[in-house]
């Protein structure tokens, strides 16, 4: 039996259908961001005090001004309160301006907001003061439903799946799968990491759209409307022929692979394909193998914890762009174009300095970063915004490499699974993520101490993984023969020189 990766090497590593399906790899990464962020823009914080009409009742001719100023108390900086109200009261307007009122109480009648504020969900529905915490909650069931379409399906089965989102986000396993089955040994971090650039751009583009956009329908049309052309991906990306070969589907593997060959201008002598058969007796791989077996059981706890730690800390800072204090659409572009450097700059560090340096580093930056915001005062939006750029550009590096070592460390055969079981991991770390925002309220450093944390104590996990660079795909749970004959080969002549040092005169 031939190995799989001479016959990519023979259909070609990265030619012109390995282009062709990055590209659409990369199209569908750009089509996500907005889906993933474009309700930041929706629910922007505006201008707002109680309604306080009950004041008129006593005096109807009063003005907006001196309305008020009886009726809603001012704050330490002076502005009005924008969730407190003073008490109604059944005196007369000389009385109330007299002696003022002192009574406060939460908004009982709903909020006034400016006459020139465009209208946002936040206008419509009232997500202010109480109601405000709706904001993360929604997000957080935002990203239960990406939760439902974090375990890898089969292109057909994604005919079937309806929302929009989880068709975007449902694909991420699969295309990474495929972008890393298809691409030869050489360009394999290349076809991952430029797909996640171009969810980088998308991010940008983003912050371009909401700037021009103000009318929240508008804008969510704008935006999710593209996202439905990943409905024809079932018909146009091709399977893995790695993976069927695993499933012992040969004659559709052959089909692909001169297809491919083809596409590329290559020719695959058919002495080389018929030596391209499955392992006979090679037990398929199931999720309990993720746990059952040592090795894989500490690449998956450790790989599903990197995962769930990128998860929740990327979209920690992203979806708080709106709290660092400077503008919230300059601050989502820099967010945006920070992460093409980091993204693209792990091409060439992974290559130089390994899959596991690279995320242990990255991972204890990025909690580094996070840490030391907790110790600097919100009067210093701009130092706070630096570091969170760098934060964000760490995590955004970690969070690529980990498609790229996650899909090495998988054998083929449960790779999909392995893959699949990391993005359901990392869709919990999505779901806590906007919830841990709602404990600022006990103390504002609460939320930025636990992104802090759990990335360095990923870091230092990730250095327990064995190293993946230069190295062919596994493709399956057990040890091949060949490999298992090379360490008993190995052991028996360490026993031999062993015993040969023994006898040498002392």
């Amino acid at each position: 039996m031939t190995d799989f990766g001479d016959v990519i090497n023979a259909v070609g590593d990265l030619g012109p259908f390995q282009k062709w399906l990055v590209l659409m790899l990369s199209l569908a990464n750009f089509l996500t961001a907005f889906p993933m962020f474009g309700q930041l823009f929706m629910v922007l914080d505006v201008p707002h005090h109680c309604k306080t009409s009950w004041i008129y009742a006593i005096s109807p001719n009063l003005t907006e001004e001196q309305q008020l100023n009886l009726t809603i108390p001012r704050n330490t900086q002076g502005s009005y309160e924008e969730c407190l109200m003073y008490a109604p009261v059944n005196w007369d307007i000389d009385s109330v301006i007299e002696y003022g009122l002192n009574v406060t109480k939460k908004c009982q009648e709903g909020w006034v907001y400016s006459a020139e504020q465009n209208p946002t969900l936040v206008t419509q529905f009232d997500l202010v003061c109480d109601r405000k915490e709706l904001n993360d909650i929604s997000q957080s069931i935002y990203m239960l439903g990406l939760l439902l379409g974090a375990v890898r399906k089969s292109l057909s089965q994604l005919a079937v799946q309806s929302q929009q989102d989880n068709l975007a986000w449902g694909l991420q396993s699969v295309l990474m799968s495929l972008g890393t089955e298809w691409v030869g040994v050489p360009y394999r971090s290349h076809a991952v990491i430029v797909t996640h650039c171009c969810f980088s751009i998308g991010q940008m583009v983003l912050a371009g759209l909401a700037y021009g956009v103000h009318n929240w329908r508008l804008l969510q049309i704008a935006g999710s409307a593209p996202v439905f052309c990943l409905f024809f991906y079932i018909w146009v990306l091709p399977e893995s022929a790695r993976w069927l070969m695993t499933k012992e589907k040969v004659k559709e593997a052959k089909k692909l692979l001169q297809k491919a060959a083809s596409v590329n201008r290559r020719t695959i002598s058919p002495e080389l394909l018929d030596q391209l058969t499955p392992e006979k007796k090679v037990k398929s791989g199931n999720i309990l193998d993720l746990f059952l077996k040592k090795r894989l059981r500490k690449v998956t706890l450790v790989m599903a914890y990197v995962w769930f730690v990128n998860s929740l800390v990327y979209y920690g800072l992203s979806l708080n762009v709106g709290s660092f204090g400077l503008d919230i659409y300059l601050t989502q572009l820099v967010f945006g174009a920070v992460e093409i450097p980091a993204r693209f700059g792990c091409i060439f560090l992974l290559q130089w300095f390994g899959r596991k340096k690279c995320q242990g580093f990255f991972l204890l930056l990025g909690g580094a970063m996070c840490l030391i915001i907790t110790r600097i005062p919100k009067d210093l939006p701009v130092v706070v915004t630096t570091l969170a750029v760098i934060g964000k550009f760490a995590i955004a590096a970690s969070f690529s490499i980990s498609y790229v070592y996650s899909a090495e460390l998988f054998p083929t055969i449960i790779r999909q699974t392995g893959v699949g079981l990391c993005s359901m991991s990392s869709r919990v770390g999505g779901i806590i993520s906007p919830l841990i925002s709602l404990l600022d309220k006990y103390h504002p450093a609460i939320p930025m101490a636990i992104f802090g944390s759990t990335p360095v104590i990923a870091g230092i996990l990730c250095f327990l993984l064995p190293e993946t660079r230069d190295k062919e795909l596994q493709d399956h749970t057990e040890e091949t023969k060949e490999s298992q004959r090379e360490m008993w080969h190995m052991g028996r002549s360490q026993g031999v020189l062993a015993a040969a040092i023994k006898r040498l005169p002392s």
